[in-house]
């Protein structure tokens, strides 16, 4: 929300466009909606213009009246807009210093409405919001939202190209076993491994009546040289990181080929990496030491969400980083609903409904939305620092950092003397992060995801070239950083 009274201490951002309208409504503006309700969303203010200093003044809009009756006309138009997301209360008049400007509040578009286009072509004509501009959207990006938009989720797809033998069997073998521990007795426990994997939704029955795998099925136990074949993008990494001279200590990743590269062996693999040296203390119940611990049953959540919510067909893949004193988990896709509505729970949409319910059915993941709540409500338990989740487009990704530092606690687990030192520390491990998901990149892209100035991060960026960590290559203006190989 906008404090009118000291609008000059606002510029235009990701959340914010300034229009001056004098001339009548501005063209742009559908690009802009478009923009604000693929993304974030943001306020659009007509009769406010942007100063050489980039702080705002206003104009006195004429006939604002008569601008928000167009307004309504063309927004409610489909050929022009692809729907129209804004009620009475969305758009209204602002006096301003005796000056009357119009505020047009756009919310973030529902994941059924998207993509939001304008101009009646959903490929040319799909914007997102980044920094104080607006953009064009990749067909990659269009995609993304079509598929959250759909009713049934993205690993439902029966994938009548191939049959059940692709799957892994030791990898079902195992799902099985742990199942029949979870859930002793169940009805499903007694049935063949084709008749299983239908009930579980793992296969589906093709339009040639034949057992084909869902994607879910691929995702879960099939080898990974086989599910990059519906998947290119497919990547599973997770990275330990204590030693600074080092880009990694321990390593696990999907395309290593000594391992089936699944989500299923992949989860176990990695939960078991980040528990062995979490330091919790184990609880009691009567003369049983008890070792799992709230932690423990978090940093499952943690796993299982990051897992469960990718899309697949997103870039870069699942990257887990395991520090001395942090974990963070990052997938590609965005938020299908709120970040706040994720961290209230209570609200469940999960991108991939069928790997949940696999997951579920050995106790791993909350169906109820809980999961976030449950691993902010732990953290806070403990004393730590808060989680912190992020959403990042371009291309769009989901992170959840958790700090295993307690507030307060000046002692870091890595002896990096004294706070200037540890902030560029901290600086120059984002950089190594961002490279580490993004093949090459340009200053300019790595300081808006570390926040700082361009200059500064160059600056960052040759002491990681001069420490032989990155590799820079290009004229000082088009010069490219990337990790060395």
């Amino acid at each position: 929300m906008i404090d009118f009274s000291h609008l000059e201490n606002y510029r235009e951002n990701n959340r914010i466009e300034a229009k001056k309208a004098l001339g009548g409504l501005p063209g742009s503006i559908w690009e802009t909606y478009s923009a604000f309700a693929n993304t974030l969303g943001g306020i659009i203010l007509l009769g406010v213009v942007e100063k050489a200093d980039k702080t705002f003044d206003t104009v006195n809009l004429p006939d604002p009246q008569g601008l928000i009756a167009e307004f309504w006309n063309i927004i409610n138009n489909p050929q022009k807009v692809s729907v129209n997301i804004l009620s009475d209360k969305n758009v209204y008049v602002q006096e301003v210093d005796g000056d009357h400007i119009i505020v047009i509040d756009i919310p973030r578009a529902d994941r059924a409405y998207r993509p939001v286009y304008i101009d009646g072509n959903p490929i040319s004509g799909t914007y997102r919001r980044n920094g104080e501009g607006d953009y064009r959207c990749t067909k990659e990006e269009y995609q993304a939202m079509v598929r959250d938009a759909a009713a049934v989720t993205q690993d439902a797809l029966v994938l009548e190209e191939m049959q059940l033998d692709v799957l892994n069997g030791e990898s079902i073998r195992s799902y099985r076993q742990r199942m029949r521990l979870s859930r002793p007795g169940h009805v499903w426990e007694a049935l063949e491994d084709e008749d299983f994997l239908l009930r579980i939704g793992a296969a589906a029955i093709g339009k040639d009546g034949r057992k084909h795998p869902t994607s879910a099925g691929l995702l879960m136990f099939g080898n990974e040289y086989e599910i990059v074949r519906e998947f290119p993008s497919y990547f599973l990494d997770y990275q330990e990181r204590y030693d600074e001279t080092t880009r990694w200590t321990d390593r696990i990743i999907s395309s290593s080929g000594d391992w089936s590269g699944n989500i299923y062996d992949f989860y176990f693999r990695v939960y078991n990496k980040l528990v062995q040296d979490i330091k919790v203390p184990f609880k009691l119940e009567g003369v049983t030491r008890i070792e799992d611990t709230p932690v423990h049953h978090a940093l499952r959540e943690a796993l299982a969400n990051c897992l469960v919510n990718a899309d697949y067909y997103g870039r870069q893949g699942i990257v887990i980083i395991k520090q001395r004193d942090s974990i963070t988990l990052s997938n590609p896709g965005r938020f299908r609903i709120e970040i706040d509505a994720a961290r209230s729970g209570g609200i469940s949409d999960p991108r991939n409904s069928m790997l949940l319910k696999m997951f579920n059915l050995i106790d791993i993941g909350e169906r109820a939305g809980s999961g976030i709540p449950n691993i902010f409500s732990v953290w806070n338990g403990q004393g730590w620092k808060e989680p912190v989740i992020s959403e990042n487009f371009e291309p769009d990704r989901i992170t959840l950092s958790l700090n295993l530092k307690k507030i307060g606690d000046k002692k870091s687990a890595i002896k990096i003397g004294d706070k200037k030192s540890a902030i560029k520390t901290m600086r120059k491990e984002l950089i190594v992060e961002y490279l580490t998901d993004n093949a090459e990149a340009k200053a300019a892209q790595i300081a808006e995801y570390v926040h700082l100035q361009p200059s500064r991060v160059r600056d960052y960026l040759k002491e990681l070239v001069d420490e032989d960590i990155v590799v820079a290559e290009g004229a000082r203006k088009n010069r490219i950083y990337r990790l060395k190989a």
